[in-house]
């Protein structure tokens, strides 16, 4: 019994230890393209497309490493065919992408992050509703409280955020909800998420070439760009497309509130103001997180 008691107890820490990576890669790519956008002269379009070939090199070596590890070359070649993705969960993570590198061109690293999981909550807690999850009257008010606190920040005044960089950060949460949606049926997340990046980067190329009039890059765009494909992207959600399948859609979609925090104490070295406006809608909505996750923690 007390063994039992271990591997469970074991199996909960990883859980916990591979959600905290993950929502840690999430702030990072806020921050890592706030600061590219904001500090160096590269262009979203080419943000976006450096991000999600950086992402693809990186998942594949990391693949090609698992099969020299395994010692199987014909997994290999097996495991890197864009024929194990999905081409809706690669337009899903283009669209996401692309809008996610647009709206931070008027946004905070903070604002955005609220607002693009805001979004993702809102769109995968509506999922898990249609699919016939049932939420107790605590993580209906949680989720009110939530939802609540990100329209307010999204109200007029002289805080608010851009509406326009706003809207499609809104896109880009939903484009989000329905890649993390897709990755429940992924049976092996690593193989799935490297297939996606792959074929994701033909959309991006075909952007950058449309937007080839705003092309603009530097070195230090470009790294900050490889730096949030390869690790912050390409790491990040593997490890989340492993958690996913073990979680409820309502709960994927509230633990990821967490990472607007994380993205202000992060936006503060990258110059960011924290206002009384931020501070208290974010307060709002974490508390709302709070009122949805204490049932799953339990559960759990």
């Amino acid at each position: 019994m007390n063994s039992i008691q271990a591997i469970l107890q074991s199996a909960s820490r990883h859980l916990a230890l591979r959600i905290a990576f993950a929502m840690l890669a999430f702030a990072g790519n806020s921050l890592l393209c706030r600061a590219a956008l904001k500090s160096t002269s590269i262009d979203p379009a080419s943000f976006t497309t450096v991000r999600l070939l950086a992402g693809a090199v990186f998942l594949w070596a990391l693949l090609r490493y698992r099969s020299s590890v395994q010692r199987g070359q014909a997994k290999l070649q097996q495991a890197i065919a864009p024929g194990h993705s999905s081409c809706l969960s690669a337009m899903a993570l283009w669209v996401y992408a692309a809008a996610f590198s647009f709206a931070y061109v008027g946004l905070t690293a903070a604002t955005g992050a609220l607002v693009l999981f805001g979004a993702v909550q809102t769109s995968m807690t509506l999922y898990g509703l249609a699919k016939g999850e049932r939420l107790s009257f605590r993580q209906w008010l949680g989720m009110a409280l939530a939802l609540g606190g990100l329209v307010t920040l999204l109200l007029p005044n002289v805080s608010a955020p851009p509406l326009a960089n706003a809207v499609l950060m809104v896109l880009a949460g939903m484009a989000w909800a329905v890649y993390s949606l897709r990755g429940k049926s992924a049976t092996d997340p690593l193989q799935a998420t490297a297939g996606n990046f792959q074929l994701a980067v033909a959309p991006a190329l075909l952007l950058s070439l449309l937007t080839l009039s705003s092309l603009s890059w530097d070195l230090q765009g470009v790294l900050y760009a490889c730096a949030s494909g390869a690790l912050a992207s390409g790491a990040g959600y593997a490890v989340w497309y492993a958690v996913v399948p073990r979680i409820s859609p309502t709960s994927a979609a509230t633990l990821q509130l967490s990472v607007p925090v994380i993205a202000a104490l992060g936006g503060l070295l990258l110059g960011e103001r924290v206002t009384l406006h931020l501070v208290l809608c974010s307060a709002v909505v974490l508390g709302g997180v709070g009122l949805v996750t204490v049932r799953f923690s339990r559960h759990r």
